[in-house]
Parts: structure tokens; sequence; C-alpha cells
């Protein structure tokens, strides 16, 4: 069954489903993505430690990357960007880019100065000068930078956040999801909105009404990595996800370990990004298949020849033992950073294709 997106040469196919889960294809211009599908991060323009080749080799094969609006603008800037033609050419990087909007870093990362309706002033967490980001400015960036989809600025609360902050920024999400639709784009470039309410689940539901009345390309369930409990996460996902619109991608913002997806995944979630892969590599803690996290400066891995996962078909698992690893690890080498993030970026797209292939396996066609 496949479905036309608003934006001209996308669509969304969908090819089976088990239960809420669902197998399908992104068809875009710049090739087609199957999902469910773990999207590696790359803030400024790198996924950390990784060349463009090594993510596009198989076992990792990544078909679509993630940059970031907040940090392509503070750093290298628009001015860069606008003379090199945009981030594929600057990152060489010749798949699909999804850009996030900004807005969770700006109310993360920054010193608020000015939060309103119209949008935000901020401190730059680099060098304390003082920036504007609106909507319109997100959606400017994006343009310039020139990603296969965008996402709606939005307001992001804490998990902590009480029922008046809330309201406030669903009210806010929904005008600058308003804004952001109307905004000029980069042609081609697909539009997602963002769906907020925090763990309240009828709070969900109405706001989930409003953004998917606009009719984007795609639908972003946000505010779920921000500090709620784990069990609250799973309850919202297992209430909402599934009623996104089937007719197009669903994509679960900053989330999480491989629990996480596996969880979400059966709740009807085609799209995912998280830093963890990335993050945990470079701090020493690497993922297998049997679920066992190693904790690779561990005394146990000095003499261990083994690979980290004997499952695992990527480059490090195949060439390197953990006591290797390891060694790199204690003599902070450059190379243990790259072997490691190999592995774990590696570790997840196999976990989300075995997923796929257990629904196109088991499913019902759609």
């Amino acid at each position: 069954m496949k479905f036309d997106l608003p934006t001209p040469g996308w669509s969304f196919e969908l090819l089976a489903t088990l239960g809420k889960a669902r197998a399908g294809i992104l068809h875009t211009p710049r090739g087609d993505i199957e999902t469910p599908v773990f999207m590696p991060v790359g803030t400024a323009g790198t996924v950390k430690a990784m060349t463009a080749d090594e993510l596009r080799a198989p076992p990792l094969d990544a078909k679509i990357i993630l940059g970031n609006t907040y940090h392509l603008y503070l750093r290298p800037g628009l001015e860069v960007m606008k003379h090199v033609g945009g981030l594929h050419k600057f990152a060489a990087w010749d798949r699909p880019i999804l850009t996030d909007s900004g807005g969770f870093q700006v109310f993360s990362l920054a010193a608020l100065g000015e939060l309103d309706d119209e949008g935000v002033t901020f401190r730059s967490h680099i060098d304390g000068s003082k920036h504007r980001l609106s909507p319109e400015i997100s959606m400017e960036i994006q343009r310039v930078l020139g990603s296969d989809i965008a996402m709606c600025f939005d307001q992001c609360p804490p998990g902590d956040a009480d029922a008046a902050t809330h309201e406030l920024a669903l009210a806010r999400t929904t005008a600058w999801a308003q804004r952001c639709r109307v905004a000029p784009r980069a042609d081609g470039q697909a539009l997602f909105g963002i769906v907020q309410g925090g763990i309240d689940t009828e709070r969900r539901k109405r706001h989930m009404a409003q953004i998917t009345a606009m009719d984007f390309d795609g639908h972003a369930l946000g505010g779920l990595a921000v500090g709620e409990g784990i069990a609250d996460t799973y309850r919202i996902l297992d209430e909402v996800a599934h009623l996104l619109p089937a007719a197009r991608p669903r994509y679960l913002m900053g989330v999480g370990t491989p629990q996480d997806l596996t969880h979400a995944v059966a709740a009807g979630i085609d799209m995912f990004d998280c830093v963890m892969p990335t993050r945990n590599a470079r701090n020493g803690y690497l993922f297998t298949a049997s679920g066992a996290r190693v904790n690779i400066p561990n005394a146990a891995n000095r003499l261990d020849t083994g690979p980290i996962d004997p499952e695992c078909p990527c480059h490090t698992c195949q060439t390197h033992s953990r006591a290797y690893l390891r060694h790199l690890y204690q003599a902070k080498e450059i190379l243990y950073a790259r072997l490691a993030t190999l592995h774990n970026l590696t570790f997840y797209s196999r976990h989300v294709r075995a997923m796929r292939e257990r629904i196109l396996a088991d499913g019902e066609r759609a």
C-alpha cells in the first residue's frame, strides 16, 4: 500500500504489519529508506568518529543520518554553508539527511535570555554570543543546509514541567508548526510536524489532532527523552503512537536503548535517532546480541582474545579482540573511538533491521 506524501517526489509504502508494528519504505528523491530505521546522529555535520564511506558500507549501510540546525548555525555558520552548497556537499554524504529544528538544543543547552510567542533569544553555549531563533529562522537555516527532511520548530518542555507549561508549549508548538509549514523550503525538502504533550495521554491526543490536521509529510513524537520515567515513556508510546496517521512515517525523537527501540517498534514507530550508540562507544560501553553490555575498560577484557560480539559481522568484531580494544581505550588512542562506534552503530542497525525482517516474515501484508 503506497501513499503519496504532500512534497512532490516523496511517498511512503506500507508493506506489512505485525500487531501495531510496521514495515515499510520511505521513498525519497535521494534514495529509499527501509523502515523501521535507526538514523545515526551527526549533530555537527559528522557522525562522531565515522567517515561517510564507513557509514555507507555494509553491514552498517546507513540510509539516512541526522544533522542539527542549532549546532550548524553556530558553527560553521550559514555563510560557510551557503558557500559550500549545503550539508550534503560539505559532509560528502549523498544519501538523505534529516535536520532537527534546533528547538530541543535551545532549551537544553543554551542560556535563555527570552522566550516568547515569536521565538527564542538565547546565548550560545560556545561563546556566549546572543542569537535569535524562530520558526522562520529555523526553516531558513534548514533550507540553506538543504536537508531532505526538515523538522518544525517546537517548544520541548522538560519531563517535570507542570500542566501550565505544557499547555503553553502546545499552543506555541502548534502556532510555530503553522508558520513552518508556509515558510520557504529547499527544493524537494519534506517537513515533519512534532507532537508534544508530555506524559498526559489526553494532552498528547489533543495535540496530535492539531498537528496531523496540517498534513505534514511525517509526524514525530517529541518530549519523550527529557527526564520522564521509562514506564511513562512506554505507556505513552502504547497509547498514542499507533494513532498517528498510518499513511505517514512516524518518528520517535531521541530514543533510546535497544529495549526502547523494540518497544517503540511494537507500538508502531518507524524512525529513530539517538546519540546513545556513539556516546556509549566513546565511553567504553558496547552492545551485544546477548543483551549483555560490554564495559571495555574492565580488567576481565585485558587478556580476552575474543571479539566484542561473536555474532556481529562488523569490521571491529571480525578483526580485533576485546584485549586490543581495551588497550586502545586505556591508551586513549583515537582508533578506539572509530572501532567502538562502528560496532555500536552496526549493532543498532542490525537490531532494527531484524525487527523489520520479522514483521515482513510473520506479519500481514498491507
